[in-house]
């Protein structure tokens, strides 16, 4: 089993930052690199045995329209995953063994208007692979352990992402953005699940609520034959249009054991879940 850690940008927002820009906590990166490490560090201490880079919305084109020029915006990239190595370095002398995954958000998490949520942006396959590739290649440079490609909300997407994968041919999984039972796009999670590449180690599903976990990641588990990834947000919904969290949060840490018991071998959180809530995450699946 390994846990995986929860939210930056909520984990950043409880320290204090202003995250309602468009570079959402990318813009961190640059303005307080140091408070991305403490995030980090926090997830680490709390027994997560992943790190999950702060580059989910993190691109050339966005930080372009931030002002930032190309080589900089570059740099900020790969400094996510320097950022969470360090850390991971750090924190070795007890021993543990931990990871860091460098995220790789889809092309709707870069529109900053809740496309993540809905998929079909309009373009063409061609369009995304000229969007995904160069950050692929900045990322996987930077020497992460492995490509967490999450939050994925359509079928077409994730099959240029796949491609990309196997033309690098670095390992990552693939997580989907869900909603009952069906991808945020409309397709069946049948067909999202049938992830054919030997470099993805792993697929499932993030950035959902809770209940919609247990049927995805017995899906998942039948359909791939691979280990299954899960972390969903903390119950609470996302509107975009007014750029805040709505409803009540709810605690998943007893579910989680069922989702183990069905093939989900790497377990977190996502979107509004902190460092507390993984610690008790860990207490029980470990």
């Amino acid at each position: 089993m390994r846990i995986l850690d929860g939210g930056m940008s909520n984990a950043l927002e409880d320290r204090g930052h202003d995250l309602s820009d468009e570079l959402w906590s990318a813009r961190l990166l640059r303005d307080a690199p140091g408070e991305i490490a403490a995030v980090h560090r926090a997830y680490y201490e709390a027994g997560a045995t992943f790190a999950t880079t702060a580059s989910y919305q993190a691109s050339v084109s966005g930080f372009a329209k931030a002002g930032v020029p190309r080589d900089e915006a570059e740099r900020l990239i790969t400094s996510s995953v320097t950022i969470a190595r360090q850390v991971r370095d750090e924190l070795a002398v007890d021993g543990r063994q931990r990871f860091v995954a460098a995220s790789v958000g889809p092309y709707g998490a870069v529109l900053a208007d809740g496309s993540e949520y809905r998929g079909r942006y309009g373009v063409g396959k061609a369009f995304l692979r000229d969007f995904h590739r160069p950050r692929l290649e900045l990322l996987v440079a930077a020497g992460p352990d492995l490509l967490a490609v999450e939050t994925i909300p359509d079928v077409e997407e994730a099959e240029v992402l796949v491609e990309l994968i196997d033309e690098i041919a670095f390992p990552a999984w693939v997580s989907y953005s869900v909603a009952g039972g069906r991808t945020r796009a409309g397709q069946p999670l049948e067909e999202a699940f049938a992830v054919r590449s030997t470099n993805v180690v792993a697929v499932g599903i993030n950035c959902c609520a809770p209940e919609d976990v247990q049927q995805a990641v017995e899906l998942a588990a039948a359909v791939s034959g691979k280990p299954v990834v899960a972390y969903p947000n903390s119950g609470e919904g996302w509107d975009a249009g007014g750029r805040r969290w709505t409803g009540d949060a709810s605690d998943s840490t007893s579910l989680a054991p069922a989702w183990a018991a069905a093939g989900a071998e790497y377990v977190g959180g996502c979107c509004r879940v902190g460092p507390d809530d993984i610690r008790a995450l860990a207490r029980t699946l470990g």
